[in-house]
């Protein structure tokens, strides 16, 4: 029976009220007021009991109107009736949701069931043609997924959804779905059902069966894929394979298909092998292409402008530097001060300074006279650290007599002190001179530990005993004030400046004008393909660091501004342009409307692409259906010199966008512990991309050896020693022979000058063969066996503090900072050239920093020629890089760090 609310006897009597009565029927709430009938929606309606004394008050407003006000209820009734009518109003909103659910369910239902259709039969298309759900697929159908809030979960539309068809069923639950993890299903069943499919393909496309990983990055046919390979893991065979499936299985014509490479060698031995390769299969080889990006470029370029560019005869020569030199030359010619100034940079401030601190840490030399390590001068000095050397080659430039570390006039030695030596004496003017290692603002670094009591004391000394003092700081070095100072001082106390840049050198080699011409060609190249104007260089020279040897870099941009005006001032003359132009002026025509039309486009040696290759290779693949295969090995990031910026391949989804990132780890060349050094020793720079690298390789005898002798005369002789024994090994039968049965030997120089250090050979075994490469030029090429000659510290060392010069980061958008960065990778071309073993020469006391790590991180020995002892002890601090040498102290001789005073690590001398 329907519940109904009313006034009570009592209520009626006392409270005055007339009869009534409420009740609910359906979704309305009926009132019954002296006989009329009415009834009104509840959701349009608003009840409110307020209790009296005994009996309560109903009011009932319809949009802000009472219409109706009720007495004579009990508080109990009143509270039970406006609990009923909440109770109701909630369930009459409950209901009108659900019909709210079920409408937009039914509204949504077509436009799911669109979508569902029609993407799933695109995957069904794409399956059955064999073709990859790329990225591109992903976001078009993402993007044209209804976004939709149905409330699958709710009861009700559970239980509505369950009496629909079961088309539209389906069509719900494939749009439930994740669309990535959808395709990623997709892909890994067409990868597996492929691998089967084509198994005789992937076995005859190249001479050896192609390996899993090389077949999945065969197969990954994403819009952009990026291939992380291993040296010698079969990259180039990796491209020929892909070329030849896409032809195979119809994925794109010959003609849609466009490889380009980094130099002309690789694109030429591409071409050569997809002809050699795919020809025999009966693909159509001969359409498919394989170019230089600069051969490439030229093409664009001519096709979009109708007018084909003329590449500078001096590049097409490849004369460059000659030419940058010549350029240099006239600039000299017609200008004292650019005379000046470049002959300043060459001779003094050829090397750039290390961060503040580290003046004295990893010496260079030794000084045999008093067994300490430091720093060679100019005019053969060797002295503490690099600040000091720099201003000891300014005085040698200008031709200023001084004595390094004389005694001071008077000795002060007593318990606390030792005799006092100022860093510079000039015997002219009997004038002293300290260079202090301080900061812009008079600090020490952290490490000189009360190094301000003894700059005190000093300083105390000269004033004491009236003697002449003149002052530098490391601050002074960083912004130049300390030679306008030190000129300004020097020619007030009567000494003549006399700058003369071929006075003789008895000491360290002066940096020749062919290196710093490639170290400013190197910068051009930067410069252009970052398309950095000369007021975007001076800015970045602005924000650099506090501590920069901003002076130093201040007058290289001074230099290059000049030198680039007159390089592109010779292009305009002949016509013509450079490499760099042709990237961009290539790059432009296709961003701007031009269409090559390929579809494939796949780049060798990508960790060599600079951003004016990466922004052609992004404008290739810009439009939809376009795909880049990218492969290259980050780990052998070596060419600088050419642009090349390994964030493009570090970095390659925020250049490129999202795609797959593959790996090739299983190399057929070095045996594993060469692998297992080569790849501990380049992942320490933490910008490297991770992989383990696995070969099936076997060893043949020690893999990796270091050797140390006393001096470069004794590198060859140590050479061919070596060879000898190998040469007894062959003839013994303990070696066995190599390919074409011959026994191959690599000498790596890290520059052409190593060449020297060649022996005479030819008296060795027919089974031998020696070539001389720099580290640079074997990219690519392998041996049996490898020597490292003079791997040491210093000057034309390695790793070069010429050719990874600091000022080159002012040319590229974001550098790795990490220490010698690209020296290191170059370091590990040079390992993993070997099929054997590696041999490293240096020499006592001025071994390698590299060669330094390999001892004290991966328990490298370093041995004489006959296997005993080297001379030369690593520094038992784990953090440190130095070695313990001879030094002279109060006591006698003693082994002590070369990075002191950082490193304060002292041993005795042993008896051995």
């Amino acid at each position: 029976m329907e519940k109904a609310w009313g006034p009570s006897h009592w209520g009626k009597t006392f409270a005055k009220s007339e009869d009534w009565e409420l009740s609910f029927v359906g979704s309305d709430l009926r009132l019954v007021q002296q006989g009329r009938v009415s009834l009104t929606p509840i959701g349009e309606l608003e009840l409110l009991a307020i209790p009296g004394f005994f009996w309560a008050k109903v009011t009932l407003v319809q949009s802000t109107r009472v219409i109706a006000s009720l007495n004579g209820i009990p508080n109990r009734k009143a509270i039970e009736l406006q609990n009923a009518f909440r109770n109701a109003l909630e369930e009459l909103r409950r209901h009108e949701a659900n019909l709210v659910r079920i409408r937009r369910f039914d509204d949504d239902l077509p436009s799911i069931r669109k979508w569902s259709n029609g993407t799933a039969k695109e995957m069904i298309s794409l399956r059955r043609e064999r073709r990859w759900h790329t990225e591109g697929h992903i976001q078009a159908w993402q993007q044209s997924k209804p976004t939709l809030d149905l409330e699958l979960s709710h009861p009700v539309v559970a239980e509505y959804l369950s009496r629909k068809t079961e088309l539209d069923k389906k069509a719900i639950q494939f749009w439930k779905q994740d669309v990535r993890k959808v395709v990623e299903l997709q892909n890994k069943r067409l990868v597996e059902e492929e691998l089967k499919a084509c198994k005789d393909f992937f076995d005859r496309v190249e001479k050896t069966p192609l390996t899993e990983e090389q077949s999945r990055a065969v197969l990954c046919f994403d819009n952009r894929v990026l291939v992380i390979a291993s040296a010698g893991s079969g990259k180039t065979s990796t491209m020929v394979a892909k070329a030849g499936y896409a032809l195979h299985r119809n994925l794109f014509k010959a003609s849609e298909i466009l490889l380009l490479a980094f130099n002309a060698d690789a694109a030429e031995e591409l071409q050569t092998r997809i002809q050699a390769r795919l020809s025999p299969l009966g693909l159509p080889a001969e359409s498919i292409r394989a170019k230089t990006f600069h051969a490439f470029g030229l093409d664009v370029i001519g096709k979009a402008t109708g007018k084909r560019p003329t590449l500078a005869p001096w590049l097409e020569r490849g004369d460059d530097i000659r030419h940058l030199i010549e350029l240099v030359d006239d600039l000299k010619d017609k200008d004292l001060n650019f005379r000046m100034h470049w002959d300043l940079f060459r001779i003094v401030l050829g090397r750039d300074l290390p961060e503040f601190g580290k003046e004295e840490e990893n010496p260079e030399d030794w000084n045999k006279e008093t067994s300490t390590t430091g720093f060679r001068t100019l005019d053969g000095n060797v002295v503490k650290s690099q600040g000091e050397r720099l201003i000891a080659d300014w005085l040698f430039y200008n031709g200023v007599d001084y004595q390094y570390e004389a005694p001071y006039v008077v000795d002060t030695a007593d318990s606390e002190h030792r005799r006092y030596k100022p860093d510079f004496y000039y015997p002219a003017t009997k004038t002293y001179h300290e260079h202090w290692a301080l900061d812009h603002q008079g600090r020490p670094p952290e490490t000189f530990y009360n190094y301000l009591d003894g700059v005190r004391w000093k300083k105390a000394l000269h004033r004491q005993h009236g003697t002449d003092l003149i002052e530098t700081t490391m601050a002074d070095l960083w912004s130049g004030r300390a030679f306008t100072n030190l000129a300004q001082e020097l020619t007030k106390r009567g000494i003549k400046l006399d700058p003369n840049p071929d006075r003789p050198v008895s000491g360290r080699r002066v940096l020749e004008n062919e290196d710093l011409a490639q170290t400013f060609r190197t910068f051009l190249t930067h410069a252009k393909s970052n398309r950095l104007s000369d007021e975007d260089l001076r800015q970045r020279l602005e924000h650099e660091s506090v501590g920069a040897f901003h002076y130093r870099h201040a007058l290289f941009l001074q230099l290059f501004k000049r030198i680039r005006a007159a390089w592109e001032d010779d292009l305009r003359r002949h016509d013509a342009i450079d490499f760099e132009d042709m990237l961009n002026l290539s790059a432009d025509a296709i961003e701007s409307g031009y269409d090559p039309g390929y579809k494939l486009v796949m780049v060798d040696e990508f960790q060599d692409a600079s951003r004016a290759r990466a922004r052609l290779a992004h404008a290739l693949v810009k439009k939809p259906g376009r795909h880049l295969f990218a492969v290259g090995d980050d780990w052998q990031s070596i060419n600088r010199f050419a642009g090349a910026d390994l964030s493009v391949m570090t970095d390659f989804e925020k250049w490129f966008g999202k795609g797959h990132t593959l790996r090739l780890e299983r190399t057929f060349r070095c045996p594993q512990s060469i692998c297992d050094i080569s790849s501990r020793f380049v992942q320490v720079n933490p910008v490297q991309l991770k992989k383990r690298v696995v070969s099936t390789t076997p060893a043949v005898g020690p893999a990796v050896q270091a050797i140390e002798v006393a001096t470069d005369d004794h590198i060859a002789g140590a050479l061919l020693t070596l060879w000898r024994r190998i040469s007894q090994g062959i003839d013994s039968g303990a070696v066995p022979p190599g390919k074409n049965g011959k026994v191959s030997i690599y000498v790596l120089g890290r520059y052409q000058r190593d060449r020297a250090f060649l022996p005479n050979w030819t008296s060795l075994s027919n089974h031998i063969e020696v070539e001389f490469h720099t580290v640079h030029g074997s990219k690519g090429l392998e041996a049996d066996y490898v020597f490292l000659p003079r791997f040491v510290s210093g000057y034309y060392s390695f790793p070069s503090t010429i050719e990874d010069d600091p000022v080159l980061q002012l040319a590229k958008p974001s550098g790795d900072e990490y220490p010698f960065a690209e020296e290191r990778r170059l370091f590990y071309v040079a390992l993993t050239r070997a099929r054997r073993g590696i041999t490293i020469l240096s020499l006592q006391h001025r071994h390698s920093p590299f060669l330094v790590e390999l001892t004290k991180t991966m328990g490298l020995e370093v041995t004489s020629v006959d296997g005993e002892p080297g001379h030369t002890t690593p520094c038992p601090d784990p953090k440190c890089n130095g070695s313990l040498v001879p030094r002279k102290g109060k006591y006698g001789m003693f082994l002590g760090c070369t990075n002191y005073p950082t490193c304060q690590k002292k041993a005795k001398i042993s008896n051995r």
